[in-house]
């Protein structure tokens, strides 16, 4: 097993960034008056996944990442309204709408299941939209988070995931 040492060696970290790219490229052919409306939107939270991920990665407070990694989640949700709203508005077709939220689709899963690994390894269990954290305080032995042992629980889940 490998070591993390930065929040781009992430794949899907490196998958949303890529994504992020082709979204500006996509975007950039909206119609003018769409470039800072709906063009816009989508550059921007096409944006916020990869870097709310990134800012999580760099607080170094397992607390801090997993929520960052449920922002990330979010963000791309948002990305997925903006580009469905653009292929209705007959700005991107059908095709290449199928093809970016397949792909968005992917990097949800592994949010997600990135999520499920830290929160379980945290003794936290999550159902729906509660997340009971009856054993996660700081400083208990169960709760003793080390920095290291998230991005072991990290790695151990990237090199496992199959989308």
């Amino acid at each position: 097993m490998s070591q993390l040492k930065s929040f781009r060696e992430l794949k899907v970290y490196q998958k949303l960034k890529d994504l992020h790219v082709e979204i500006h490229d996509e975007t950039m052919s909206f119609p003018k008056f769409e470039l800072y409306e709906l063009g816009s939107q989508a550059r921007r939270s096409s944006n916020a996944a990869p870097a709310i991920l990134a800012e999580g990665w760099g607080s170094r407070h397992t607390n801090i990442y997993i929520e960052a990694i449920n922002r990330a989640l979010g963000e791309v949700r948002e990305t997925q309204h903006h580009l469905e709203i653009a292929k209705e508005k007959k700005y991107i077709t059908e095709q290449r709408f199928n093809d970016l939220d397949t792909r968005y689709d992917e990097c949800g899963r592994m949010l997600e299941g990135l999520h499920q690994a830290l929160s379980e390894w945290r003794d936290t269990t999550r159902t729906g939209k509660v997340v009971r954290e009856e054993f996660a305080p700081y400083g208990s032995e169960k709760g003793s988070f080390k920095w290291n042992e998230a991005v072991e629980v990290t790695l151990h889940f990237e090199e496992n995931f199959h989308a």
